[in-house]
């Protein structure tokens, strides 16, 4: 292989596929880029075995040929070439000379023919939605995803297709975050499928606030997702996901209409006094004022109060401050609603007037 290409088209597309590249991983090819050359396009590969990224671009080159190269330092040797700079890469043998202005740099390479490839997505379920529409689903949910809970349908992301809606459902068994997306997919019955927390998090860097295509195609084990120049594969979680509905508060006696930045900046300042192990945070409710007051072991308290619409009897509760903080970055619109039922139930917290995100947030005893 012989090619020469500028640095600064080349390093976007290689560091797209790099964050997908295990850095200590269990083969020694998946530390290592695919490199193929075909027909004056040259295909970046990275995988993991469970997740893979394609990056395609132009190349001034006639021959097709491929090589794989160690990813981190190829990487790096490319950030820290100057701006404008043009590399021209030659293999022979089991080794790669990079050379740009009259810096020298050898790799080793592997063989291109032991590079893993996840299979092909057959006989896929294709439908598209903009990049904008797919970054909002995820960034709604995402959060709520579990961390390597050995319930491991949790640790990742359910995408709901039916016929006139797209929904994003994340859970860690504490907390629930749904996000709902209209429109019209061509599908006889309800479709679920769960991508691995890795995926989303990739997929999440991925998507840009723009109005472009993203094709998504779905078989039964994998999902794949095209958009530009990059082709995205995510192995699938095989398991059921719980049926988040049964979760969902609903005909709540309590309502509570709070206006959403000044409950999210006074759950900021409590929590300053709260730390890792505890993360309590007590509400108490009367008619017009939330008094939140948090407690440390170390017998220290903060206190704030927030005036509310609400006329009800009093009560109080306690909840995980950081659940509330979480859900309160995400909500847009000024002012948010609690709904609950009793101090035994979960709260479900909602923007007014939007229904498509919802949270709910479990109580906990303090």
């Amino acid at each position: 292989m012989k090619l020469r290409l500028q640095r600064d088209i080349l390093l976007k597309p290689l560091q797209t596929v790099g964050n997908i590249v295990e850095r200590r991983p269990s083969l020694a090819i998946l530390s290592n880029i695919l490199i193929q050359v075909v027909d004056g396009t040259m295909r970046l590969t990275g995988t993991d075995l469970e997740v893979e990224m394609v990056s395609q671009l132009a190349v001034d080159s006639t021959e097709n040929d491929e090589i794989t190269l160690p990813g981190k330092k190829f990487i790096d040797i490319c950030k820290a070439l100057p701006e404008n700079a043009e590399l021209e890469l030659s293999t022979s043998s089991d080794r790669c000379l990079i050379k740009s202005g009259r810096s020298r740099f050898t790799l080793s390479t592997l063989p291109a023919s032991e590079f893993p490839n996840i299979e092909a997505v057959t006989s896929p379920f294709e439908f598209t939605i903009s990049q904008k529409e797919l970054k909002q689903l995820i960034e709604n949910t995402q959060f709520c995803m579990a961390q390597q809970d050995v319930r491991y349908y949790l640790n990742g992301l359910l995408l709901e297709i039916s016929k006139d809606r797209l929904c994003a459902v994340a859970t860690d068994g504490h907390r629930l975050a749904l996000s709902e997306l209209g429109g019209h997919f061509d599908v006889t019955e309800t479709r679920q499928i769960i991508l691995p927390k890795k995926g989303v998090n990739e997929l999440a860097r991925l998507l840009e606030d723009s109005s472009d295509p993203v094709k998504i195609k779905l078989s039964e084990n994998h999902i794949r997702i095209e958009l530009g120049d990059i082709i995205f594969t995510s192995k699938l979680i095989d398991g059921k996901f719980p049926d988040y509905q049964q979760v969902i508060p609903k005909n709540c006696e309590k309502e509570i209409f709070c206006d959403r930045e000044q409950l999210r900046q006074a759950f900021m300042r409590a929590s300053v006094l709260s730390n890792e192990k505890y993360r309590g945070i007590l509400l108490q409710f009367s008619p017009g004022l939330l008094n939140a007051t948090v407690h440390n072991p170390e017998q220290e308290e903060a206190e704030e109060q927030i005036e509310i619409n609400y006329d009800g009897p009093e009560f109080e509760i306690g909840f995980n401050v950081a659940y509330f903080q979480e859900a309160l970055s995400v909500i847009t619109e000024e002012k948010v609603v609690l709904s609950m039922t009793d101090t035994n139930h979960s709260c479900l917290v909602t923007g007014e007037g939007n229904a498509t995100n919802r949270y709910v947030i479990m109580p906990m005893r303090l």
